[in-house]
């Protein structure tokens, strides 16, 4: 499992730099106070990576912490019997 997840995490990196290297044109973005200065290449990439933090902390907002409050009052039966029954 762990060789997987290397392997997964060098592909990504690889395609990072892919991205990077290809698309190396300037851009400014301008956030309205401020002015960003950088390469399409980058912007891209920091994108991709804000769309994914700003995901799995949505996801860890609606489900994660719903189903560890549901834990810690009622215990596993809650839970399971919750997850069977919603399958239906």
């Amino acid at each position: 499992m762990r060789l997987i997840r290397l392997l997964i995490a060098l592909l990504c990196l690889a395609a990072g730099l892919v991205v990077g290297a290809l698309n190396h044109q300037p851009v400014v973005i301008d956030l309205g106070f401020n002015t960003l200065h950088a390469t399409l290449g980058v912007s891209v990439l920091v994108a991709l990576l804000l769309g994914a933090l700003i995901g799995g902390l949505a996801v860890t907002a609606s489900v994660v912490l719903p189903l560890r409050r549901r834990l810690r009052r009622g215990g596993a039966a809650n839970v399971v019997g919750a997850a069977s029954s919603d399958g239906d």
